[in-house]
């Protein structure tokens, strides 16, 4: 079984950082620079994005299982855990599955539920594309652009989209990830009556619709130990577009004793 991807900074304790779907975890080099201040920090690369193996099934178990492999492998355990969006629901998986493995939980705006985002608006006209009739980055973006407007969202996208041999190719399994994307928009990785008591923070922004009251509900319900903040001004991305707000959050709460 190859192994996850991944890059270590700083010292002491140990923290994870798991990136969310599409992303990797060139993402967050910023804020682990800020983390590895206090931790040693390991940004991993989740299966089928950024510089990790493809492969199939994509689920939240058996992505859980790639990480305990890889913490095995490091003599890692009692870890910091912080996964933002499917990487939260990852961090949650692992802590239900491998409770030696997890310490201390930070999951930002994703609850244990089932979404119904799908995401073919975005990955049918990336896999519609002929790699080979390009030349440059900014031609695909602009054969892009008429189906993903959003030039934020492209850009981010596109962070994917890498040199290879014989021209471009991309980092993201983007077929697996369509292939599987009601698992990973879906949440069965701890049955109804599973309850935690790890330490828990929830940081939600205040512009998304990912954790709202019903979401709450949920999260009362499985994670006993569980605290929620909440970000103004923030969306989905709460990291990148309120960094220093996400980053004290954070720590306040990683460097409880």
């Amino acid at each position: 079984m190859p192994e996850l991807h991944y890059s270590c900074s700083g010292d002491g304790a140990p923290l994870l950082i798991l990136h969310g779907l599409f992303g990797s975890a060139r993402n967050w080099q910023s804020h682990a620079r800020r983390f590895a201040e206090h931790f040693e920090v390991y940004s991993i690369d989740l299966r089928n994005h950024g510089q990790s193996f493809h492969a199939e099934p994509m689920n939240y178990k058996v992505m859980a299982a790639d990480l305990a492999q890889l913490l095995q492998r490091l003599g890692l355990e009692h870890c910091s855990v912080l996964g933002h969006s499917m990487g939260g629901k990852v961090a949650m998986t692992l802590a239900a599955h491998y409770p030696r493995l997890v310490a201390r939980l930070l999951v930002a705006d994703i609850a244990p539920v089932a979404y119904r985002h799908h995401y073919d608006d975005l990955i049918e006209p990336i896999l519609a594309l002929d790699l080979s009739r390009y030349t440059s980055r900014s031609a695909i973006d602009h054969a892009l652009r008429g189906h993903i407007q959003q030039d934020q969202l492209r850009a981010f996208l596109l962070h994917n989209l890498v040199r290879v041999e014989d021209g471009w190719g991309w980092r993201v399994n983007w077929r697996a990830i369509q292939q599987d994307m009601d698992e990973l928009t879906g949440f069965d990785s701890f049955a109804d009556d599973w309850v935690g008591d790890l330490p828990t923070l929830f940081i939600r922004g205040a512009n998304s619709d990912y954790v709202g009251a019903a979401e709450i509900e949920v999260i009362r319900r499985h994670f006993s130990n569980a605290e929620i903040a909440t970000i103004e001004s923030a969306g989905h991305w709460l990291h990148a577009e309120k960094p220093e707000e996400f980053t004290a959050l954070a720590l306040q709460f990683l460097r409880k004793d």
